[in-house]
């Protein structure tokens, strides 16, 4: 998907450095040329050899090199590439984009370039919730600087929270991205995904263990294949996908006028697990234990979202995907609600407790549609997602 496209990547200083390594190596494994920088503070963490070897190209790293400027100007370096990126960008090099310094080559180059920057953060989570570097990211993006990350875990120095550089498969999802390549450029997709909530009072609400990881990975798989897309959300655990437009809601109503809005798109993935319930009228004080026993709960149906959109006579999309998460007889069930609902897909999954999927890290999959069910064999999430963008790829092009 990257075949012929020329990446800079500048690698700085941080100990995230040792995923440029396989970053370096992803990239390449899809066709794209990778010229590598190395700051000085990178070289204590990955070796020029090591990064060449993986590279296939030498390593540019002093901005005063004589024999790299007979051969290639910094200047030229910095404006051959289709995209230049920085893996990890550190505070440091963050702060010197902002504010236009260009005192050794990696800083120069970003300066002098007029090629689409992306940057993947990496630093320590007090450096990252900084004053000054939540400015400099504010400054950057309206620059026009695209951003990877960081992803939110355990820190190399023990402590925990945001700032961890983003996976390398996320890297190149987001580079895909920002070249918008891949057959399903031109296409506009909207991806539902995560839980809602669904209020009894102002303190507690209705919920299910949905991550929001299957329906970001799809997302990220769809942008990665040139698709626009549109990634409406629940609280969901995860963060939501780099260079989707992002809204946000909380519950099926919300959700509801989200899609609404967001129509018409080319093809509509439906990945959240929707309450099928709300109350009939929530509480606008907290729900106190009364004498007179258990309080009295009543519920009334939430919209239908997917089956709203897969029968619409007027902008219908062209291809409409539902999930059905099950616990039991799963095929049987899920055919029948593709038939109920009058969509194209029906993505089914177990999610009985002891499969582990509803939250996890994994997925376990059947695609039905007119012709059938296809079961494909347990992986990760991100595979699955890339499966399921492929076959849409597929199913579109063989309309066309």
């Amino acid at each position: 998907m990257l075949a012929g496209k020329h990446i800079l990547l500048i690698i700085g200083g941080g100990i995230a450095a040792f995923k440029s390594l396989d970053l370096i190596r992803r990239l390449r494994e899809r066709g794209a040329e990778v010229t590598p920088v190395l700051t000085k503070a990178a070289e204590q963490f990955v070796t020029p050899l090591s990064v060449s070897a993986l590279a296939g190209n030498r390593v540019y790293r002093d901005l005063f090199d004589l024999t790299d400027e007979a051969e290639m100007g910094h200047i030229q370096l910095s404006r051959v590439a289709d995209l230049v990126v920085v893996a990890p960008a550190t505070a440091d090099l963050m702060a010197k984009m902002t504010h236009g310094l260009a005192g050794d080559l990696a800083s120069t180059l970003l300066l002098a370039t007029d090629t689409p920057v992306l940057i993947a953060p990496a630093m320590n989570v007090r450096m990252w919730e900084h004053p000054a570097t939540q400015r400099n990211l504010v400054q950057l993006q309206a620059d026009g600087i695209a951003v990877s990350g960081p992803a939110e875990g355990d820190m190399a120095c023990g402590e925990f929270g945001p700032g961890r550089m983003s996976e390398p498969l996320e890297i190149v999802d987001a580079i895909s991205t920002r070249l918008a390549v891949g057959p399903l450029k031109g296409k506009r997709i909207l991806v539902t995904s995560g839980p809602t909530h669904e209020p009894i009072d102002p303190v507690r609400y209705i919920a299910n263990r949905s991550s929001g990881a299957q329906g970001a990975a799809i997302a990220r798989a769809l942008m990665a294949r040139g698709a626009s897309v549109v990634f409406v959300t629940g609280p969901a655990d995860v963060a939501p996908p780099d260079g989707a437009e992002v809204i946000k809601v909380t519950t099926a109503l919300e959700m509801q006028q989200a899609v609404t809005a967001a129509l018409p798109a080319d093809v509509a993935i439906f990945a959240a697990a929707v309450a099928d319930w709300r109350m009939a009228e929530a509480s606008d004080r907290k729900l106190k234990k009364s004498k007179d026993g258990l309080p009295v709960l009543v519920f009334t149906e939430n919209p239908d979202i997917l089956r709203e959109v897969a029968h619409l006579q007027d902008g219908r999309p062209e291809l409409v995907v539902g999930f059905a998460a099950e616990t039991n007889d799963v095929v049987e069930n899920a055919t029948a609600k593709r038939a109920r609902k009058g969509c194209d897909w029906i993505v089914a999954n177990d999610v009985s407790p002891e499969t582990g999927i509803m939250g996890g890290s994994e997925n376990a999959v059947t695609v039905i549609d007119a012709a059938g069910a296809e079961t494909w064999p347990r992986m990760d999430k991100t595979a699955v997602a890339n499966r399921l963008a492929d076959r849409i790829a597929d199913a579109l092009a063989d309309r066309t």
